[in-house]
């Protein structure tokens, strides 16, 4: 029987696999516990005792933020750790969260090293980690270094260090006498802020659908990796709502057909289960006229 037990709480599919991917391939003798909303992982709180929860804050039927506070609620629940995984970074939500009794955040998106540092910080303080860390061969300590695409296909160094999809050929030994035009700022539907473990990135949203997005995003130093784990922040209509879509890169090439384009068109491809986000990425597409730049902290 294990000594440690997890609960992974979040309505998107890719997220739990995600997490118990990084967990399990970090320390193999955990035991791990999934539930797609906070009723679900009501439930099982209420039958199963767990050492710590990994919980999404928006979700379907319940949220991250009130299964917290009922846990909080319960004599047998008050110490247990608690870590929100969530996007929601403002200082209000902090605020509440704190207020709640949250133990710590992770925000996504997140790599793996991250992943791990937060769940060994959580268990260290309630005396659990020693019982973690016997159940981890020494290679376990491996595992730190790997991100998000690591966890998903299981640390296949072959797939880990592929080459990225999309890549500056070798220039020729004899430059041609004429230089490529300067490439023209993209333009679309709107524009909004692409999240990555690796930095934030603004774009341009192409196309939009209840299933994914299609974006442009300026070429940089580092490129993103299909799979990565991303949030998308949009801004919406007069009240300045604002959209955080939980997701991951399906598709990347280049979006000139040259090899030294400035740009990259990325396929985003939306996680998320919840039916209020579900209903808000409805507006944004009947309204893709209003989607407008979206500033951090505004």
């Amino acid at each position: 029987m294990s000594k440690v037990s997890v609960l992974v709480v979040d309505d998107a599919p890719f997220i739990r696999d995600l997490v118990k991917k990084g967990l399990r391939n970090a320390f193999p003798g955990i035991a791990l516990e999934d539930a797609v909303n906070g009723r679900k992982a009501q439930l099982l709180l209420s039958k199963e005792v767990f050492d710590l929860v990994l919980c999404d804050w928006e979700m379907p039927e319940m949220s991250g933020l009130e299964l917290l506070t009922w846990c909080r609620q319960q004599e047998s629940l008050k110490g247990m750790p608690f870590i929100m995984v969530t996007s929601r970074g403002d200082k209000e939500n902090v605020i509440q969260a704190i207020q709640a009794g949250v133990s710590d955040f992770i925000g996504k998106p997140f790599t793996n090293e991250q992943l791990l540092t937060k769940v060994k910080k959580a268990l260290h303080k309630v005396g659990k980690l020693e019982a973690l860390m016997s159940s981890a061969p020494a290679r376990a300590n491996a595992a730190f270094a790997n991100d998000s695409l690591g966890a998903l296909t299981g640390n296949r160094p072959e797939v880990v260090s592929a080459t990225p999809p999309v890549s500056t050929p070798a220039q020729p030994a004899i430059k041609p006498a004429a230089q490529s035009a300067p490439s023209k700022e993209p333009t679309g539907r709107g524009q909004g802020q692409l999240r990555l473990s690796s930095g934030t990135q603004q774009c341009v949203i192409k196309a939009l659908t209840l299933k994914e997005a299609s974006l442009v995003v300026r070429r940089g130093e580092t490129l993103p990796q299909i799979l990565d784990s991303a949030v998308l922040d949009l801004e919406q209509g007069e009240n300045a709502e604002v959209a955080r879509l939980n997701g991951y890169l399906h598709a990347i090439a280049a979006f000139e057909q040259k090899p030294d384009s400035d740009w990259l068109q990325l396929t985003f491809r939306f996680v998320d289960q919840d039916t209020q986000k579900l209903d808000y990425l409805s507006r944004l597409i009947a309204r893709g006229t209003a989607l407008k730049h979206f500033v951090p902290g505004a």
